[in-house]
């Protein structure tokens, strides 16, 4: 009996077309430019709001938890907090209880900017979802969640 023939590999077009993550990848590079202009009158870049916005919420924090919160290392963070520092925004002091733990706490000033972000970045998610009603966008974030779940199963690591 005759062997079938291989199939045709994909083309690189098609893969490139039909991917998935290079999709997400463009969607979160136009969200993260739009974000960043909306950031400009505030003097904030996109490494700068997000920790501003994380201690809006809480009087401080360590610089560990804001490190891993903002998924940066413990070196960039320290870079980040001394710009942040220097425009007066946040201000760092050495736990009571243990001088190796750094808080870190808004300003006066800082607060004051950091009170502005929630709402420019509802904006911007309306902008986003421009066009999606409620059980679209219900329906967007479920699948969303999926695909989060599935992409963390794959980052695990495989057991021998």
């Amino acid at each position: 009996m005759p062997q079938a023939a291989p199939a045709d590999p994909p083309c690189v077009a098609t893969l490139t077309e039909r991917s998935l993550g290079l999709q997400l990848r463009r969607i979160v590079t136009l969200l993260v430019a739009a974000i960043d202009r909306r950031m400009e009158p505030l003097g904030l870049t996109d490494a700068q709001w997000k920790p501003l916005l994380r201690l809006l919420s809480a009087d401080s924090a360590t610089a560990t938890a804001l490190a891993r919160e903002c998924h940066i290392d413990s070196g960039g963070l320290t870079r980040l907090l001394d710009r942040l520092q220097a425009k007066g925004l946040v201000r760092r002091q050495r736990a009571p209880h243990d001088r190796r733990v750094v808080l870190v706490a808004l300003t006066d000033e800082g607060r004051a900017i950091a009170s502005q972000l929630p709402e420019l970045l509802v904006q911007v998610q309306a902008q986003l979802l421009h066009g999606f009603d409620e059980a679209e966008q219900q329906a967007l974030r479920g699948l969303l969640a999926r695909l989060q779940a599935n992409a963390q199963a794959l980052a695990e690591p495989v057991p021998d």
